[in-house]
């Protein structure tokens, strides 16, 4: 029998597994655009994320900052 907290800790592994996948995806994107400009925009799309971040002045750095943080605490 499965209780609350197993089933929780299977949906967080897959979460985790997902989103390690999705990284994974997104650098070998950057890879092919930088070596083949142009041809998945997934570098623009990363320069327009900064952009807003930047765009907001100190309350964009402090988020971005919070972002990350808060992303790599989570690392096992």
């Amino acid at each position: 029998m499965t209780t609350v907290k197993d089933s929780m800790e299977t949906v967080t592994s897959w979460i985790k597994s997902s989103t390690e996948l999705g990284l994974s995806v997104i650098l070998a994107f950057v890879m092919i655009d930088v070596l083949f400009p142009g041809s998945t925009g997934v570098v623009n799309n990363i320069g327009t994320i900064v952009a807003q971040f930047s765009k907001e002045g100190l309350t964009g750095l402090i988020a971005l900052l919070m972002f990350l943080i808060l992303f790599k605490g989570k690392k096992d």
